[in-house]
């Protein structure tokens, strides 16, 4: 397979960079944390056998720039960013969508703004804290990391998000599964997130980040921690740091206050899917996506390793989404 043909969008305060690879109906995959669009690389061309594969950098990520560096950052302009990548690539015909993490909860307000336009929609672990019987604990949380932000800097707000979401919140109750997933057991205590193959650290390597940030192979793929990676790898590590700041600073605030129109996405389920990860169980992540399945009756499908499976476990994330995108 050829490889992606990259283009540029103009939108609303904010330039995309986007890619397209692969032939056949169109398949939006919208990416979270600090990663942008290169964390599909293990995952798109596999996916491009089937779809039209559409990543892209969200506005403020890599190659995606903001018109005013400092703007204040919504999820409905996000959603809308999504919506004209689809009308850029699919006008005449509802897409596929795929969104994770914060690209998740883009994604479901896209859903319920424009549902003519997605055809299907996938949500991996989207952080609608919001939506839970203790959402004041979450806000708590992240007045805490915004305040640590602002007062000590990047990775001491970062150990404070980490393990915030480490916690197991309880009280909410299992969601019927769907068919192709298997029984919800009770929330444990939260495993550590799964690590991917990576070279040994140096000495002084920052400890392992936690689920929605990046991993520890991409903090330390730093030039002052001793530590090799191939050049693509190295890349994105790299990229993935210099997204860090603009991702703690505000897409975290911005994504987890979200609150979503649960009554509109109860009339929408039938084209929606909820998925976590096997490994998040008793994790914050994991639990809007299992309040909402037991919400809507939609069941919750259980993608592998925990909520960075897609970079983890590519092969088998890619072929569970593929299902999930089937029905």
């Amino acid at each position: 397979m050829t490889g992606p043909t990259s283009g540029d969008l103009r939108v609303h305060g904010a330039t995309l960079h986007y890619e397209v690879r692969g032939r056949g109906p169109l398949l939006l995959l919208i990416p979270g944390g600090s990663g942008g669009a290169a964390a599909f690389d293990q995952v798109a061309d596999d996916l491009a056998t089937a779809y039209t594969v559409a990543t892209y950098d969200p506005r403020g990520m890599s190659r995606s720039a903001l018109d005013d560096p400092e703007a204040e950052q919504r999820v409905a302009e996000h959603a809308d960013d999504a919506l004209r990548l689809l009308d850029l690539l699919s006008p005449g015909e509802p897409a596929r969508v795929f969104g994770t993490s914060s690209g998740a909860v883009a994604a479901l307000h896209l859903l319920t703004a424009r549902p003519d336009r997605i055809e299907r929609l996938v949500v991996h672990e989207p952080p609608l804290v919001e939506v839970l019987p203790d959402a004041s604990e979450h806000r708590a949380l992240l007045a805490r990391v915004r305040e640590t932000f602002h007062a000590e800097g990047l990775m001491p707000a970062m150990a404070v998000f980490a393990e915030g979401l480490k916690k197991d919140g309880g009280g909410a109750a299992g969601p019927k599964t769907a068919p192709e997933a298997e029984p919800r057991t009770e929330p444990k205590a939260a495993p550590d997130a799964e690590p991917e193959p990576e070279p040994k650290a140096a000495p002084n390597a920052e400890p392992k980040p936690e689920p929605t940030v990046p991993s520890r192979a991409e903090v330390n793929a730093r030039p002052d921690a001793g530590v090799e990676l191939p050049p693509q790898a190295a890349a994105r590590a790299e990229q993935t740091m210099a997204n860090l700041p603009y991702f703690v600073g505000r897409i975290v605030p911005a994504f987890m206050s979200y609150a979503p129109d649960v009554t509109r996405l109860e009339a929408l389920s039938d084209r929606l899917v909820l998925a976590c990860g096997e490994d998040s169980r008793g994790e914050l992540p994991y639990r809007p996506a299992a309040f909402l399945a037991e919400r809507l009756g939609t069941g919750l499908v259980h993608f592998p390793g925990g909520h960075t499976g897609l970079t983890t476990h590519p092969a088998e994330f890619g072929d569970h989404l593929l299902k999930a995108l089937h029905g």
